[in-house]
């Protein structure tokens, strides 16, 4: 197979089908050794890219605005390619169960352009067996080509951490898995042209598939875990940060910590192995427990809210000053895809109180698209209730002088802090200062 020659010689493009948090860093990679066709269906996405502006701030416009990635919205751009790489988003439906919208539309785009001899190579987080029982039968119908003789599939799974400057593409070794050996190793000495730490070779599809949506499945549990304790050790009046700080000391515990499971891979990702599981007549117990934990967090703090709300605050709840810092699923990411922080802020609407949500880190058009919620642009002031939601660093920077003058004055100031930034003993009495 000359996949591998064509590419480096510059002869055929590699091309990526989906241009978000995941398939944007893997283009511009590529592009510093081959040529890449980025391909995404968003057209102003495309035109923010083209004019050097990076929308996940993943690698910064400077990089963007350097990079030689074609990007396009125009699926006719695809002909030239002959390794495609699709890295779109896998959301769950309303009852949880897999949306495999996104990436049975990008196998119908992606199979449209299949050659002979072409290697479809899918990141997408999925449940084992979905790219060789969904997407290559979709590939087939589309191209008239004849999987594993006219063109083949290959996986390796994304492990992109949004907003981690430490963790990059390069820096992460890789899962690489091909439909036969001669596959496996032609995805492999491509992937190994941006992946600095190396790669594995998963024996089969099927396996790889499973190794990516139980990394997160285990993460998910783990946090569970840790709200679970969160929870038990607030009815037994015991700091829960100081609890984990004091365990931490073994060499062999787990350093999690509670907090808000949102985001599009780990407060998803499980259901994709429930759901998985359920077809062959399982029903998993310690996977959805863990997701009944995380997905009811948002709903406990609020209520934690409401409790310090009404036995402080003597006022009608509608008259309550509340803010919420923080809109996105986590710190410092401008992705507020699955934010578990609408879940207190729809809590707090139906109890009657009406908070104003404050997030610099991402867009007011993307909140309003996803939740229908006004972010709010003002000052802070008058406060009565302020919750911290996410760990932004421009919260982090926050001093009591600051909520000091947010609170004005008041003889009592509720700061409800979810991802212990803070000590307790930081603030002084006029403070009721909870943490989770």
């Amino acid at each position: 197979m000359n996949n591998y020659l064509d590419l480096l010689n510059k002869n055929k493009k590699l091309a990526v089908i989906g241009l978000g948090y995941v398939g944007m860093p893997i283009a511009v990679a590529f592009a510093k050794k081959i040529n890449v066709v980025g391909f995404d269906l968003n057209h102003s996405k495309i035109n923010e890219y083209k004019n050097g502006h990076d929308v996940t701030n993943e690698i910064g416009d400077e990089e963007i605005s350097q990079t030689s990635v074609e990007f396009t919205s125009n699926e006719n751009d695809l002909d030239d390619a002959s390794f495609y790489i699709v890295a779109v988003p896998t959301p769950v439906n309303d009852d949880t169960s897999p949306d495999l919208t996104p990436v049975v539309g990008a196998s119908e785009i992606v199979g449209r352009h299949l050659k002979k001899n072409d290697i479809v190579v899918f990141e997408s987080t999925v449940y084992p067996g979905v790219t060789e029982e969904v997407c290559v039968p979709i590939l087939e119908k589309q191209s008239g080509l004849k999987f594993n003789q006219d063109f083949f599939v290959g996986y390796s799974p994304e492990r992109i951490n949004p907003g981690d400057k430490v963790h990059r593409l390069n820096t992460i070794k890789k899962i690489v898995s091909g439909c036969n050996d001669d596959v496996l190793e032609v995805v492999a000495q491509v992937y190994e042209l941006v992946v600095d730490a190396g790669v594995h070779r998963a024996s089969s599809i099927k396996v790889a598939e499973a190794a990516k949506v139980i990394e997160n499945s285990q993460r998910d549990i783990n946090i569970a875990f840790m709200n679970e304790l969160s929870i038990i050790f607030h009815k037994l009046g015991i700091d829960t940060k100081s609890v984990l700080e004091a365990a931490g000391t073994k060499w062999n515990f787990l350093k999690f910590y509670p907090g808000l499971v949102g985001g599009h891979c780990i407060g998803v990702d499980p259901y994709y192995l429930t759901y998985k599981a359920q077809q062959v007549g399982y029903h998993s117990q310690v996977i959805l427990s863990g997701r009944r934990i995380n997905d009811g967090m948002g709903k406990y703090i609020a209520d934690e809210a409401m409790k310090l709300l009404v036995k402080n605050i003597k006022r009608p709840l509608e008259d309550i000053n509340c803010y919420i810092l923080g809109a996105t699923f986590k710190e410092n990411c401008p992705d507020a895809r699955n934010s578990k922080v609408f879940d207190i802020y729809n809590e707090l609407k139906e109890f009657g109180v009406n908070p104003k949500v404050i997030d610099h880190v991402t867009t007011k058009e993307e909140v309003k698209h996803i939740y229908g919620v006004d972010l709010f642009e003002g000052t802070i002031e008058n406060a009565d209730i302020i919750i911290i939601a996410v760990a932004h660093e421009e919260f982090k920077e926050l001093k009591q002088n600051i909520y000091d003058r947010y609170f004005a004055g008041k003889s009592k100031k509720i700061l409800i802090d979810v991802k212990g930034i803070y000590e307790p003993n930081q603030f002084d009495d006029s403070y009721v200062y909870w943490r989770l």
